[in-house]
């Protein structure tokens, strides 16, 4: 069964920091949107044709309109360049329900979040649920480089928030890092919630490895994808039908199949949620998600991140 898109407006488009936009949507007609819970995404259609999920980052019970926010990625395969570089006010973006692999834990005593760069968005909605319901019982750590590439600074210095709020830049300089160290020396009831780049993420991990496990929440924007062989063309091969699909070097194989028509159930589309995972039969798999143990990777594959080193990959479709 093919998936269904609705098309949202936008009807708002603002810079937010360096390298980073702020759109917000609502529905052609005027309709409610869905009330969405705190930490969940969505996924957009953008203009060059991939698929990007974005976290939802206004005040979930907010029906009028949703706000995303996209950092341009000059780097990346041309999804988050299109929606900065070529979405416009009035235009329609076809976007996919809600869906939350980040939920927020609503029966915690209190909550400590930890942000980094545009990580801040699904932490933001957490923020604004909580404040909605009269629980200032949080604490935010937010690190950005610098003042520049702090998204919604003006939000988080307001009076109601910026006694809750901690921003902190290292401009760029490892040895000026956040000292997490003093937030979690000691365990609390508290519930923690991390979202940002690896290196903050694993630092989080490392300094609550003593704390119960069932509090610590992480939700990343892709898995890592450094230390791996630059992207090349390869083919695979549709076991059942034969069919063979070549997967372009700035394409992932999630993309090659949808261009020929074949649904692969998907989500994250960032290798963290394990949606896409599909059966392995022959080929050298070059594994770049965070979800497969290393027993899993001679029979199983996420689609949305993962690449060949062998010339083709045979897969279980």
């Amino acid at each position: 069964m093919s998936e269904t898109f609705t098309p949202l407006r936008v009807t708002r488009k603002q810079s937010l920091a360096t390298d980073i936009t702020l759109f917000e949507l609502a529905h052609p007609q005027g309709h409610p949107l869905p009330v969405f819970t705190a930490g969940a995404h969505i996924t957009v259609q953008t203009p060059s044709g991939v698929r990007r999920s974005y976290s939802l980052c206004g005040e979930p019970a907010h029906t009028a309109t949703w706000q995303i926010a996209v950092k341009r990625d000059a780097k990346g395969r041309g999804g988050s360049q299109s929606m900065v570089d070529t979405v416009q006010l009035g235009d329609l973006l076809p976007t996919l329900p809600w869906a939350n692999l980040f939920a927020l834990t609503e029966t915690a005593p209190s909550s400590i979040f930890v942000a980094g760069g545009i990580g801040i968005t699904p932490i933001l909605s957490m923020v604004r649920h909580l404040l909605s319901q009269g629980r200032t019982d949080f604490k935010l750590y937010y690190c950005t480089r610098e003042a520049s590439d702090t998204a919604f600074l003006d939000v988080l210095t307001t009076p109601e928030l910026a006694a809750h709020v901690k921003i902190h830049h290292d401009h760029g300089d490892p040895a000026q890092a956040l000292d997490l160290w003093p937030i979690f020396e000691r365990p609390s009831s508290a519930h923690v919630y991390c979202c940002g780049p690896q290196g903050l993420m694993d630092s989080v991990r490392d300094m609550t490895g003593h704390w119960p496990t069932e509090r610590i929440h992480f939700e990343s924007f892709g898995a890592a994808q450094s230390g791996f062989t630059d992207n090349q063309a390869f083919d695979v091969v549709l076991h059942t039908s034969g069919t063979r699909v070549t997967v372009g070097a700035h394409q992932s194989i999630l993309d090659a199949l949808r261009a020929c028509g074949h649904v692969v159930p998907s989500s994250c589309e960032s290798g963290t949620c394990g949606s896409c995972r599909t059966g392995l039969m022959a080929g050298d798999a070059e594994h770049r998600d965070l979800v497969l143990r290393p027993d899993e990777h001679a029979h199983h594959i996420m689609v949305c991140v993962s690449r060949a080193k062998s010339a083709e990959l045979v897969l279980a479709l």
